[in-house]
């Protein structure tokens, strides 16, 4: 198994692309639901220098429903800074999901509540009027998730 990355309507193809490279090197599958704020056909891929998104587990959904149907008996955590609980607050297991919103106005409040229990947040100042980056913060959560598991077989 691996764990799971999951952005929800991405709006930006330079943090999705980061976040694809980190997936391929610790062997995280990358899932994107739609719609995407960018094409991730050949062309466009090849244009910004993603060379390496084949060698990545990549899957797109219409809609969230559809993944969580697929994976119903998983864990998702929901990365928002309306969360009181801490990332490092959670045990990750191997096969978790870790979702995080579009980049300008984060995950649906409804989703965030109705999930409460699995949200969590990267502590951060509040008076700074912004949150990390998208790419940052996947990176921050899924490599504490990967620091967890012992780094699940990676050199």
């Amino acid at each position: 198994m691996s764990l799971n990355i999951v952005f929800y309507e991405p709006e930006i193809p330079f943090n999705t692309g980061a976040i694809a490279r980190t997936c391929g090197l610790t062997n995280t599958s990358l899932h994107l639901i739609e719609p995407l704020g960018f094409s991730i056909d050949d062309k466009h891929l090849k244009r910004a220098g993603l060379d390496y998104w084949h060698l990545v587990d990549i899957n797109v959904y219409k809609n969230f429903e559809e993944l969580r149907e697929k994976y119903k008996d998983s864990t998702f955590y929901y990365a928002s800074t309306k969360s009181d609980k801490k990332y490092t607050d959670v045990k990750f297991k191997d096969g978790d999901f870790i979702v995080f919103g579009p980049e300008t106005r984060g995950l649906p409040e409804d989703l965030i509540f109705s999930n409460i229990d699995t949200a969590i947040k990267i502590p951060m100042l509040k008076d700074f009027g912004r949150s990390l980056n998208l790419s940052n913060s996947a990176n921050i959560i899924l490599f504490e998730a990967l620091r967890q598991l012992d780094f699940l077989d990676l050199e």
